[in-house]
Parts: C-alpha cells; structure tokens; sequence
C-alpha cells in the first residue's frame, strides 16, 4: 500500500495541487493500490513541501522524484515506452507547466489583493482565530518572495498575462492537434500539464489566469479527455 500526502479540498477542488493530483494520476494509470492522507501544512513534508508518499515504509518526495519510482516498481510503467522524441516534447512541456505557468497560477491566487481572501479561507480558517490572519501574511509574503526571484514576479499584471496567453497558447496548441502531450496516447507527461489546466479551469471562484484560460477551449476539453479517461478528477464529481 502506498500512502499520498496531498493537500485538502479548497477552492471548490478535490485535489488543490496539480503535482499531488499529478501523482495521484499516475497511480491510478498504473493500477497501484494507494491512499491519500491530507496534510495542511506542507511543513511536515521531507522538503517542506506536499506531495509525499510513503511506499513499503520508505518516504519518497517530490512529484517527480516519486513518478520514477513509481517508474521503477511498475518495471517501466510510465516511461519505458516513449521513444526519445516523446521524452524531449514530454519533458519540454511538463517543464512549462510545472516550472512557469504553475507559478503564474499561484500568482493569481495569492498575489491579486480581491482573491487573497478565498486563499486565507480555504487554507487557514482552521487556525485559531489570532493565529490565521499571521500565518496567512507570512507565507503571503513568502509566496510574493519566491515570485520575484523566480522573475516574473518583476513583470507587470499586463506582461505577466502575456507570459500566461503564451503558455496556454502552447499546450492548446499541441493537445489540439494530437490529442495528447507527445500523440495520440495518454502517457505521463499528461498528469503534469492535464493536473494544471484542471485546477486552474475549476477552482471557484474564478481567478484571472482562469479567465484567460477560458479563451482557448482546446484547454477545457484536453482536461476533461484525460480526466475521464483515469477517472481522476480535480474537481468533485
């Protein structure tokens, strides 16, 4: 049995980060037998961060780290049947959106002053009463902090939309044309665009990156094809 440590419901979603539902998604494509476990405090996690699993007693972190090896006791589930093209593409796109739009997403929430209070709601409203508006501005800041130095955190609201359309420009384009990442079959470069695009389609109430998103509707359809096709959902169903 393998355990996952995810975060719990918020913002109207089943599974509120794209890389637990990314693991989660890998799991269920592999068949494993697992259970999630929800965590609020990412702190607890090896690296102060969720997911987490914990397999035949052994703690594996971080979203990537635990797909190789999930890789490895499935003897090649996930990967051993792309070729190095598929890879290359697969590994371009999950950088995109893990590395760049996640970051943009997290913006939208975080950063804009009108949809910071659904954050403090779905995030902190088990604290106690002094302790929530504290612990909410702190790693408010923190999340303003990590934005900058990553860079786009320096851009204007304007630019950083831009940046945003490109991205999703992207994907719909790639997902329109075949379906999936690298062709026309669901492989694990899927999880990490697919969890993406669901949580940022689905949250509630909208943000402004799901705004945007919702001007390429190649986006909306590619989620719903992988999602059904695992049975896995972001959102309550």
């Amino acid at each position: 049995m393998i355990t996952l440590f995810a975060f719990p419901e918020a913002f109207g979603l089943r599974n509120v980060s794209p890389f637990c539902l990314k693991v989660e998604m890998a799991m269920s494509y592999l068949d494993l037998e697992f259970e999630i476990a929800h965590e609020s405090d990412p702190r607890k996690g090896p690296k102060d961060k969720l997911p987490f699993i914990i397999s035949d007693g052994v703690t594996y972190d971080d979203s990537e780290l635990i797909l190789k090896h999930l890789d490895e006791i499935s003897n090649g589930g996930l990967y051993a049947a792309l070729t190095p093209t598929e890879v290359a593409i697969g590994t371009a796109f999950s950088r995109l959106a893990d590395d760049h739009l996640y970051w943009l997403v997290v913006a939208s929430r975080w950063l804009d002053d009108d949809w910071f209070p659904n954050v403090k709601q779905g995030f902190f409203s088990n604290m106690p009463p002094l302790m929530g508006p504290i612990v909410s501005t702190v790693a408010r800041a923190q999340v303003r902090k990590t934005y900058n130095l990553h860079g786009l955190g320096r851009h204007t609201k304007e630019q950083q939309e831009w940046f945003a359309r490109k991205d999703l420009q992207a994907i719909e384009t790639i997902v329109n044309e075949q379906q999936y990442i690298v062709g026309q079959r669901l492989t694990v470069y899927d999880f990490s665009v697919a969890s993406l695009v669901a949580g940022m389609l689905d949250n509630k109430p909208e943000t402004w990156v799901t705004k945007l998103a919702k001007d390429y509707p190649g986006l909306a359809e590619y989620a719903e094809r992988v999602q059904s096709e695992l049975n896995v959902y972001c959102r309550n169903v």
